[in-house]
């Protein structure tokens, strides 16, 4: 059974950083694409990052030049690292793992950005 685990969430002023992690159990990591998503209330689900299992990486254009994606396959996990954060990045954010069958995704860790 796969399951993904994200923490690192907090509450932080704007400028600040934080670091997500997200640990997968129960597949084969290293083959598959990875992604962060995030949802603010009254939004819909957004991408935020993503990390194809050869390292290339994709961002959405709001969190461009800010936020990093990277993975870590000996560990099982995928990582977030949030700099210059800003109010609006306040969301719930999720680790996500597509495989051709399926499409699984963490519990979720809320990230508050104070102005």
């Amino acid at each position: 059974q796969v399951q993904l685990v994200e923490s690192g969430g907090g509450l932080v002023q704007a400028g600040g950083s934080l670091r997500l992690s997200c640990a997968g159990s129960g597949t084969i990591f290293s083959i598959y694409a990875l992604g962060w998503y995030r949802q603010a209330p009254g939004n819909q689900r957004e991408l935020v990052a993503a990390i194809t299992s050869a390292g290339n990486t994709n961002y959405a254009d709001s969190v461009k030049g800010r936020f990093t994606i990277s993975r870590d396959n000996r560990k099982n996990t995928v990582y977030l690292q949030m700099n210059s954060l800003k109010p609006e990045d306040t969301a719930v954010y999720y680790c996500n793992l597509p495989t051709s069958r399926n499409t699984y995704w963490g519990q979720g860790t809320q990230v508050t950005v104070s102005s």
